[in-house]
């Protein structure tokens, strides 16, 4: 019986030293990509990371900056681009641009973010900057803008360089930020979409590479990249109930997969948390005013995300002075509703006059009025 016990505490002993604890906390997280990033997208929290500064080549990834910046200057001017040699002289995948079409920028952004076509990240930086060259250096003036700074661009389409690169991290800080344009997300999450030609006058239909798109409830893009040297390269978004997340993965071999992995990972892990006082009142003092007191009311906020675990956690303050000064407008600021995780603000509600209270118009003092408003306290 001993000899027996004691073979079950060495067997007991030996899994728990080959299997520590944080394996098994993680293990619907075992991803092949060697580089990855999870992040909240409301407010670039990290969720997920392995080796998310790690410098890599990036792909055709590279076209969420093409994109963004050709969409940016199609906001100001969608002018119309006739293709040129030089523009389509470039390997890889390609919208199936000829010399002499002609179309929009913004049409140049759809064929680059739908198909990963070259031609158009090439067409649409030679328009805007004159030389793919240029264009780079508006693309690296962007990624310091995003504070991205482990990412160096070359090229406009992703084909490889030495110098071309970033990290998960830093791909993250651009997906993000690319989302928060109306027509990059318009555009990358659509399955397949109706491209316009100026010149010959057609509209060519052209299918989304991103099979996230409907592997994935709520993915709403972004972009996949490969090349022998980078690997298979993806960044996505996805939203369920107001939640919204990024997720990259760097030369993964398993990128779909990774990807739904993370994406369950962050929807399982965060919540919305309702920030609401309108139903919330209190009573001020007044000095020196035909009322001494006037109520505070509060007012509805919009909801956070958050972890789920931290919500018991979270502090809720009211902020508001021991005494107001008559006069006191109706609808005026008052004080706020503070709410504040680890001593850092998540969200405020403003608290505010729900009425007015006028001066006393009297030859007193301002000592002399506080006395009285003393006194009718303890009336």
């Amino acid at each position: 019986m001993l000899k027996k016990t004691i073979s079950l505490f060495l067997c007991v002993l030996f899994f728990s030293l080959s299997f520590p604890v944080s394996v098994w906390a993680d293990v619907q997280l075992q991803i092949s990509a060697k580089s990855a990033v999870l992040i909240n997208a409301d407010n670039g929290q990290l969720l997920f990371a392995k080796n998310e500064n790690d410098r890599r080549p990036m792909a055709s990834t590279t076209k969420i900056m093409t994109a963004l910046i050709t969409l940016e200057t199609a906001a100001v001017d969608n002018k119309i681009v006739t293709i040129t040699d030089s523009m389509v002289h470039v390997e890889g995948s390609s919208m199936g641009l000829k010399p002499g079409n002609k179309l929009s920028l913004k049409s140049l952004a759809e064929g680059m973010l739908l198909v990963s076509g070259n031609d158009a990240a090439n067409s649409a930086a030679i328009a805007i900057s004159g030389s793919a060259k240029a264009f780079a250096s508006l693309m690296n003036k962007r990624a310091q803008q995003l504070n991205m700074t482990d990412t160096h661009f070359v090229t406009p389409s992703g084909l490889d360089d030495d110098e071309h690169y970033t990290t998960a991290r830093d791909l993250a800080k651009l997906a993000m930020a690319a989302m928060q344009n109306p027509d990059f997300a318009e555009i990358t999450c659509q399955k397949a979409m109706k491209v316009q030609y100026v010149d010959p006058v057609q509209t060519v239909r052209y299918t989304n590479h991103n099979k996230l798109l409907s592997l994935y409830d709520g993915c709403i893009g972004v972009k996949t990249g490969f090349t022998k040297k980078s690997g298979r390269c993806l960044v996505s978004s996805a939203e369920r109930s107001g939640i919204r997340l990024v997720a990259v993965t760097l030369d993964a071999p398993d990128d779909w997969d990774d990807h739904q992995k993370m994406l369950n990972y962050g929807f399982d892990k965060l919540t919305r948390y309702k920030i609401d006082d309108s139903s919330y009142s209190v009573q001020v003092p007044v000095v020196g005013g035909l009322t001494n007191r006037i109520t505070a009311r509060g007012s509805a906020g919009d909801d956070i995300v958050v972890n789920a675990d931290t919500i018991p956690n979270i502090k809720r303050t009211v902020e508001l002075p021991a005494f107001l000064y008559a006069p006191v407008q109706e609808g005026q600021t008052l004080g706020a509703v503070r709410y504040t995780l680890n001593s850092e603000t998540l969200a405020t509600t403003e608290l505010v006059a729900a009425g007015s209270v006028q001066k006393v118009k009297i030859s007193k003092n301002i000592f002399q009025i506080f006395l009285d408003w003393i006194k009718d306290l303890f009336i």
